[in-house]
């Protein structure tokens, strides 16, 4: 992926104080990329990726909700983008179930949204929404899902996202349609990654910030569902695919404007057991985890992506493993507890990746 096409080039991403948007936003600055950034405030009593990383210093930051159109159709058309990355979300299963209006107000609504403005932008020539792999009907089997394999939900989070792929689907037909790109020079893809895991996460209620939240007070994490089987990788796969995957929209317009897959390598696929000992393995010797007993919400016991078309169309294919995932994910948090400052390890495993 050379670093030309990215330098002066105008993205537009939403959701760029979260977790993913945060290094998406400092690895395609580093790039010389012009980011402007949409999305809500980082938060105030939790640690922020984006607060300590200092990535208003650089990006656009333009504080706003994708509920709010007037705000964001503004927002995108003083950007003026070249490329819209779509990342804004409410992100967490469990606060679903506690506010399912406003996981689809932001997941669904938010989208159109979107959408709705790229209709009227005519600088726009390549889009991504980010939807998630829980967008399939589960069907708890062993292989792992195609694109083509039909979209559901079980809880408000998982059907929110299948809504969202329907919805940028339709917008595609009626809008965007590939028979008539000559005219509206739009591409839309839909993406969908599995359980992204790296340094600078500390939503509550997913694995990686709680077991470090509870390793770095000096406590046993508390597991809720130690045996089910996730598709782990680290945050910088799933953005480097995104990245190719926007180079190709650009130039290559129709023939990449559809739905795709990041996922690791099966040997990726792991209980939650597996990914806490290796996280307490490589906390130190002291750390160690438990169950908890307690009663919680619906999960998935078992999920998992087919990325054939990623890796035969795009050339992606995943780079670390689960080892190699952990190990840069505690280097991470290591640091950033010793120094507050994660730009450093921020650049240097994006170097690391790349190379």
């Amino acid at each position: 992926m050379p670093d030309g096409f990215w330098s002066g080039r105008r993205v537009f991403l939403t959701g760029h104080t979260g977790f993913k948007g945060s290094w998406l936003a400092f690895w395609l600055n580093r790039l010389g990329a012009q980011v402007t950034g949409y999305a809500l405030p980082p938060p105030m009593m939790t640690p922020s990726i984006f607060t300590d990383a200092r990535l208003h210093q650089l990006v656009d930051h333009v504080e706003g909700d994708v509920r709010d159109m007037p705000a964001l159709a503004a927002a995108m058309d003083r950007a003026q983008p070249e490329i819209i990355i779509h990342m804004a979300a409410q992100s967490l299963v469990r606060e679903s179930y506690l506010d399912p209006v406003g996981t689809y107000a932001t997941n669904v609504m938010g989208t159109i949204h979107l959408l709705d403005a790229v209709r009227r932008s005519p600088s726009v020539r390549a889009v991504i929404v980010v939807t998630s792999d829980k967008c399939y009907e589960n069907r708890e089997w062993h292989w792992g899902y195609r694109e083509n394999d039909p979209l559901g939900g079980y809880d408000p989070y998982s059907s929110s996202k299948g809504c969202a792929e329907l919805v940028t689907a339709s917008y595609r037909n009626a809008y965007f349609n590939i028979s008539t790109h000559a005219e509206h020079r739009v591409a839309l893809a839909t993406v969908r990654a599995g359980n992204v895991i790296g340094g600078g996460d500390w939503a509550t209620d997913r694995i990686v910030p709680d077991v470090i939240r509870a390793l770095l007070a000096g406590q046993k994490p508390l597991i809720r569902y130690p045996d089910a089987i996730r598709p782990w990788q680290h945050v910088l796969e799933p953005l480097a695919g995104y990245m190719r995957l926007a180079e190709r929209l650009y130039n290559d317009g129709p023939a990449f404007a559809t739905a795709w897959n990041f996922g690791p390598d099966e040997g990726n696929a792991q209980p939650v057991e597996a990914l806490v000992g290796l996280l307490c393995a490589a906390w130190g010797p002291q750390a160690a985890w438990q169950r908890d007993g307690r009663s919680h919400p619906h999960e998935a016991a078992f999920l998992k992506l087919d990325c054939s078309r990623a890796r035969a169309l795009l050339g992606w294919v995943p780079k670390w493993d689960l080892a190699a995932t952990v190990g840069h994910t505690v280097e991470w948090y290591r640091a950033h507890a010793a120094t507050g400052d994660p730009r450093p390890i921020m650049a240097a495993q994006i170097d690391a990746y790349r190379h």
